[in-house]
Parts: C-alpha cells; sequence; structure tokens
C-alpha cells in the first residue's frame, strides 16, 4: 500500500500540519517537519488499523508545502 501524506507549514501558527486522503483520520501538527514525519510514521499503522485496512506495509510519501515571504530593502 502507498499513501500520500501532505506536509503543510501554517505561518500565522508557525507549526507543521500533516494531512492525508489516503489515511483517515490523520490530524497532526508539530514545529518541526522531521518530529512530525516520524510522529506519523508511529501513528499509521494505528490509523490502518482503525479503519480496518489489512495490510503487510505501507509507503508514505512526504509531500511538503512551505510558503515564505522575503523582504527585499533597497
Amino acid at each position: 500500500m502507498q499513501c500520500k501524506v501532505k506536509l503543510l507549514w501554517d505561518n500565522e501558527a508557525a507549526v507543521w500540519l500533516a494531512t492525508s486522503d489516503d489515511l483517515p483520520g490523520l490530524a497532526l501538527e508539530s514545529g518541526s517537519c522531521d518530529a512530525l514525519i516520524e510522529r506519523v510514521k508511529y501513528i499509521v499503522p494505528e490509523l490502518l488499523d482503525m479503519n480496518d485496512i489489512k495490510v503487510d506495509f505501507c509507503d508514505v510519501n512526504f509531500v511538503a508545502d512551505r510558503l515564505d515571504r522575503v523582504l527585499i530593502s533597497s
């Protein structure tokens, strides 16, 4: 099984958010992208079990999106 997990930076809250259409119930946040990835990997087996999805493994494709504004002074 392959799951796509979207990692989105929330600039106002200063946290990364993780969601997935492939893993119903996934809604995590963290101040660190690396820490969030580890949390997602930890929770995937539990989410699969809760959603009655029986697989031996799950390949997780993490896709990150972050937009920052850079001010240019003249």
